[in-house]
């Protein structure tokens, strides 16, 4: 049906894949999912399945008629030996300086001479090397540990990765980089010189403990899960707790491991990518979708029961099954001051991972999808909307345009250390190093403006897990206009890494803002299941911030 012979994309949801960097700021890189193609010999059969588009975002066309070049469809497949072509679609694909090399799946798509958007750029002269880790493909199980989330730095050179490594019952995440280096011979990418961007040493550790069983907030390594770059690729980004309950943007120096809040209060944020001038961070966030209100919005709380840790809870809420609530925030990256991109949009159409920044930082791009069954309609009190978008399609590509931001002419950063000197270096087999917990005792934690917090720390007979945090606030005060009194605690049910967890809320919040955050006589308990997105819980938490009452969703909604 498609006039010009170039394919069908699918009408399924998440058929749009997370939009991709391209260093010419005309175009866009986007991984789709092609349906009904005809059988070979039919030149239109090499569209089929995931694939990756050069598309062009200035209004023009390619020289056949269409506003996108596939420039995956038709590789031989003897030119992509070792890929998983059924990855195009996510990690997002991404431009090397230059626009001759793109990051696909797991390989690097490399066109010799020409750019990829040059009509010389063929399939015919179109290669796709595999990235191999230890001797492996990047993705699946490599040394123990699940390879996942890879992002190429802007200097393109390195990359960096999460590992998910399975530790008892549950599981831990570890950020990652290496330097890509080309094996001519072996037809591949290696990464060599790798190092996990974390450290066990306690001046990297959320919380320190200062003489006095004093605790000081300490903002290092703050990597938590590893989600890309700055613009001059000389820090890392990632999500940790900025106040209690609310997982936030941080960008880590690679040099230093020092870590700064990008986004402050952001509720639950992960998917985010910096403007190449290095001015504003497009993060998608759920503040204002009112998912996490209830147990994230009052401000002012510091993240000490997070430490538990209960980051892993919380985030596990953020969804309901494959319904997303992410929307697209503007963020300055000095003050993180932040605003909606598409306030009132709607509701049914859900952010994907990851957006992105057109090259002259005058422009956003992201993929959104429309919530289907069984995530709608039956039991839930959101009935399932018809699309109304040609083909009755489920996924499509949003642009919003920034006029008053200044285009700029984007410039490759030069290519960073191999070297992170804070970090752990890292060979595929080594036993993957145990996260540190704050010890069992009584703190004290002054605010930073006024007040101070009681902490009382309780491990288990091992040591080797926090099983309770308890937490009194009298005038408790760090950012001059927030002021905390009252208690809080998290518990988990067991002695076990897996646990089901109790949180008892009773705090008031006086200040700019007014309210309070309370749970029922015996707490909110979370289920355990904590990657399943699926809330389900017994009890209650509210939150009432300025007269507006928040409450959780039901069990499964």
């Amino acid at each position: 049906m498609n006039p010009h012979g170039t394919g069908c994309l699918s009408a399924a949801r998440t058929s749009v894949g997370s939009p991709g960097f391209f260093w010419d700021p005309h175009y866009v890189l986007l991984g789709v999912t092609f349906a009904g193609a005809p059988a070979a010999p039919d030149p239109a059969s090499v569209y089929s399945g995931q694939q990756v588009l050069l598309e062009k975002t200035d209004g023009t066309t390619f020289p056949n008629g269409d506003a996108w070049k596939c420039i995956t469809c038709g590789v031989p497949a003897a030119n992509e030996q070792g890929v998983d072509t059924t990855s195009f679609t996510y990690p997002p694909p991404h431009a090397f300086p230059g626009d001759r090399r793109v990051l696909v799946g797991n390989g690097v798509l490399d066109c010799g001479p020409y750019q990829v958007s040059d009509a010389r750029c063929t399939p015919g002269n179109t290669r796709i090397y595999p990235i191999e880790l230890g001797g492996k493909p990047l993705g699946g199980a490599i040394g123990g540990g699940l390879t996942r989330e890879w992002r190429l730095n802007p200097d393109g050179v390195h990359l960096g990765w999460n590992t998910e490594v399975p530790a008892g019952d549950f599981f831990d995440e570890f950020g990652s980089m290496g330097r890509l280096v080309f094996d001519q011979a072996g037809r591949r990418y290696d990464l060599t010189d790798v190092s996990l961007l974390f450290n066990r040493a306690p001046d990297y550790q959320p919380y320190v403990v200062r003489p006095g069983n004093v605790l000081t907030f300490n903002p290092a390594g703050m990597v938590g899960e590893f989600r890309g770059w700055s613009a001059d690729g000389r820090s890392a980004l990632g999500i940790q707790s900025y106040e209690s309950d609310s997982i936030d943007a941080w960008e880590t120096s690679l040099a230093t491991g020092e870590s700064r809040p990008l986004t402050r209060h952001a509720e639950y944020t992960d998917p985010m990518f910096a403007s190449p001038d290095g001015r504003w961070l497009i993060a998608e966030e759920v503040l204002d979708s009112g998912r996490l209100h209830f147990i994230s919005g009052m401000p002012g709380i510091p993240p000490v029961t997070d430490q538990l840790p209960s980051t892993a809870y919380v985030s596990g809420i953020r969804n309901n099954g494959e319904r997303r609530f992410f929307l697209p925030y503007l963020v300055n990256a000095a003050t993180g001051a932040s605003a909606q991109v598409n306030p009132g949009a709607d509701p049914n159409w859900n952010a994907g991972a990851d957006p992105v920044w057109l090259a002259d930082s005058s422009a956003v791009v992201w993929a959104e999808n429309l919530v289907t069954a069984p995530d709608c309609g039956g039991a839930h009190p959101l009935p399932c909307p018809v699309s109304t978008e040609p083909g009755g399609r489920h996924s499509r590509v949003m642009i919003a345009r920034f006029p008053a931001l200044p285009a700029s002419t984007p410039v490759p950063p030069a290519p960073v250390s191999d070297a992170v000197p804070w970090g752990t270096p890292y060979t595929v087999g080594q036993p993957f190093p145990t996260r540190p917990h704050l010890p069992a005792g009584t703190y004290s934690l002054p605010g930073a403006v006024c007040g101070t917090a009681t902490v009382v720390i309780t491990t288990d007979d091992t040591d080797a897990l926090i099983t309770r945090i308890e937490v009194g606030y009298t005038g408790f005060d760090n950012d001059g206009s927030d002021i905390i009194n009252g208690t809080e605690s998290i518990a988990r049910d067991s002695d076990s890494a897996i646990s089901a967890v109790t949180w008892h809320e009773n705090l008031t919040l006086t200040g700019r803002h007014t309210g309070a955050k309370v749970t029922s006589p015996d707490g909110l308990t979370l289920s355990p299941q904590v990657m399943d997105s699926d809330f389900q819980a017994t009890g209650t938490m509210t939150t009432t911030i300025d007269g507006q009452v928040y409450t959780q969703p039901g069990n499964g909604d």
